[in-house]
């Protein structure tokens, strides 16, 4: 080779050296450009997150320590779970009681103000009588025992008597009677088909008299006894506030002071249907006593009624009477009273109370339970559906079933 060629050959390689040193310290630069960017945005998009990661892990540190603080150490978080637990059990069943009380108020008030307005109602209606309008009680006036109604009639004066001469206080003890033991006692009579006519005179000179007659915005009539107890219900609820309500018969013996003890076991039942439970065939054939016109409503021929209590005596509780009260226009009334206050009870969530001591026997079954200590609530002869011959009879019964005069004004309820 000449030397012109090598001095060429020479010449480039010197050129290609040079760019190689310089191209290899580019590249160093680079890297070591690119290292910083990388480091640079690595730190720019790592802080935050660590930061967070480090509020997270303090403020999780920071609760454990508020749990030391108040005694709940770690190590017992599964207790206080468990403890947690069964506290909210007592709080779902005391939840449930408070809802069930609330409930049960809610139920009284609408009863409270469904018989204020009914009460409203009947004022502008007429009923009760006038003469008794005075005697409505208001909210704030005394609360009774039991209002005790004796169901009598136009020609029943004498009955009438032989209770008054019996078991019923008269004059300033049957007032004491109402003011210290909360217990008003009344017969119970409707008018008659002609207003102001004789019958209607005689029975407020007796009023007048004796002061003991609840007269009802009723016609009377045998057939009409039905419409006589829900007016009787309807009526006594309007006029005392209390916690029972009884029916009796002017032909059967009462011992007031039994009768009072009995219910008073009841009280703080809601809704309370208390007599004799009977069910006794429904008739079919016309003619005879007790005859059902509507006996097809019960089924075949020679089917029983359903469980009610007897006519002689029976006692309903308040709520039971202001349902009466209210309901008074839609109830169905069937020929015997006893099986209509039954039907209005049977559909109901009422509680059914068969006390066979409302139903004793005249002597010697009264008296034989008298002497035994247990006294009955009333007594009277099945046969006659009340005392046999009532008038010459009643005394005889209460010397020798009654309770004592004692016994009364005695009693606490």
């Amino acid at each position: 080779m000449s030397a012109k060629s090598r001095l060429i050959d020479h010449g480039s390689g010197s050129a290609w050296g040079s760019r190689s040193v310089v191209s290899q310290r580019w590249m160093i630069l680079l890297c070591i450009g690119s290292f910083c960017s990388g480091m640079f945005f690595t730190n720019r998009m790592w802080v935050a997150p660590v930061s967070q990661s480090f509020a997270r892990t303090t403020a999780v540190e920071g609760e454990k320590l508020n749990l030391v603080s108040e005694g709940c150490e770690p190590k017992s978080l599964h207790k206080k779970g468990i403890l947690h637990e069964s506290k909210g059990v007592v709080e779902d069943v005391n939840t449930n009681q408070t809802i069930h009380t609330l409930d049960k108020k809610i139920s009284e008030l609408e009863i409270e103000l469904s018989a204020a307005r009914a009460a409203h109602d009947s004022i502008l209606e007429g009923s009760p009588s006038s003469d008794s309008l005075s005697n409505l009680e208001t909210p704030g006036k005394r609360k009774y025992l039991m209002v005790i109604g004796i169901n009598t009639a136009f020609s029943s004066r004498k009955r009438r008597d032989s209770v008054r001469a019996s078991w019923m206080p008269q004059g300033e003890k049957r007032q004491k009677l109402e003011n210290e033991k909360g217990i008003v006692i009344r017969f119970v009579i409707g008018h008659s088909t002609i207003t102001g006519g004789i019958l209607d005179k005689a029975i407020d000179a007796e009023n007048k008299r004796h002061g003991d007659i609840l007269r009802l915005e009723h016609i009377e009539g045998y057939l009409e006894l039905s419409a006589k107890t829900k007016s009787y219900f309807a009526t006594a609820v309007l006029l005392w506030d209390a916690d029972f309500y009884v029916k009796v018969d002017d032909d059967v013996h009462v011992n007031i002071a039994t009768l009072g003890h009995t219910l008073i076991r009841h009280r703080k039942k809601p809704r309370v249907y208390i007599g004799c439970m009977k069910s006794g065939p429904v008739l079919a054939q016309k003619g005879v006593k007790y005859h059902e016109p509507e006996y097809w409503k019960f089924g075949e021929v020679g089917n029983k009624y359903f469980r009610h209590a007897t006519g002689q005596l029976y006692a309903i509780s308040k709520d039971l009477a202001s349902y009466i009260s209210l309901n008074k226009h839609i109830l169905h009334k069937y020929v015997n009273e006893d099986v209509s206050l039954g039907s209005w009870c049977i559909g109901l969530d009422v509680e059914h109370v068969d006390d066979r001591r409302l139903c004793c026997g005249t002597p010697p079954d009264c008296e034989w339970k008298a002497q035994a200590g247990n006294i009955c609530v009333a007594s009277f002869d099945w046969a006659c559906s009340g005392i046999c011959r009532s008038i010459d009879r009643i005394k005889e019964v209460h010397r020798r079933c009654g309770e004592g005069e004692n016994a009364l004004w005695n009693a606490t309820f």
